[in-house]
């Protein structure tokens, strides 16, 4: 059975997942209760863990060092009295060798190459460029179910990025080209890179690092 995460850990998980976000966001993430996630991460800044950040109109929780490093033991933990880590490890090894094709699909999706720019940005008035794009991401999409189904077979917290990004393809498929890139929405690219996220934090590696 998958072990359901406590909700200390996933109030202070979403935070790195998210790499910044408000309330709301934090308790949407994993659908905790909005008071408990309140009052944790009040605690969590008392503690040193978070702080408070603005930014071009926006604003959010985000990890400190400590905050970091707290996250980092508290999943390192989780993978050990669990015994979550084999089917965590698989997971990100099937990811890993999907994960080129995205970052493709989705260079493809932004740039159109002409001769007089290589850095032509895509118009999305070519339906032959786009239509090769979005092939591949409803092949990574279909693909995207068994690792998830892998991850979430042993924690709970993996379920629904499979489910989020083909709600995103879903959109583009009906004529909207944002949701395949597009920031600050749940579109395919940040899924994506919040399910690669996930899985390095749960893991304890940096960007670029191999797995032993």
């Amino acid at each position: 059975m998958p072990v359901d995460s406590p909700a200390d850990l996933l109030t202070l998980h979403a935070v790195r997942i998210r790499g910044m976000a408000d309330d709301r966001e934090v308790a949407q993430r994993f659908g905790l209760d909005p008071g408990l996630v309140a009052e944790l991460l009040l605690d969590y800044q008392a503690y040193g863990w978070i702080s408070r950040v603005d930014f071009a109109g926006t604003g959010g929780w985000t990890l400190t060092r400590t905050g970091f490093e707290q996250n980092r033991r508290r999943l390192s933990a989780e993978l050990d009295d669990t015994g979550a880590g084999a089917a965590v490890r698989a997971g990100y090894r099937a990811f890993q060798s999907r994960n080129t094709r995205l970052q493709r699909a989705c260079t493809d999706w932004q740039l159109r190459p002409t001769a007089a720019d290589p850095l032509a940005v895509n118009d999305h008035f070519d339906a032959t460029w786009d239509r090769p794009v979005i092939d591949a991401l409803d092949l990574l999409d279909a693909e995207l179910v068994d690792i998830v189904t892998t991850l979430a077979g042993a924690l709970s917290r993996f379920a629904g990025y499979d489910v989020r990004f083909d709600a995103a393809l879903a959109r583009v498929q009906s004529g909207d080209p944002a949701w395949v890139t597009g920031v600050g929405i749940d579109s395919c690219h940040t899924v994506w890179m919040e399910l690669h996220e996930d899985l390095l934090a749960t893991l304890g590696l940096e960007r670029g690092e191999p797995m032993s």
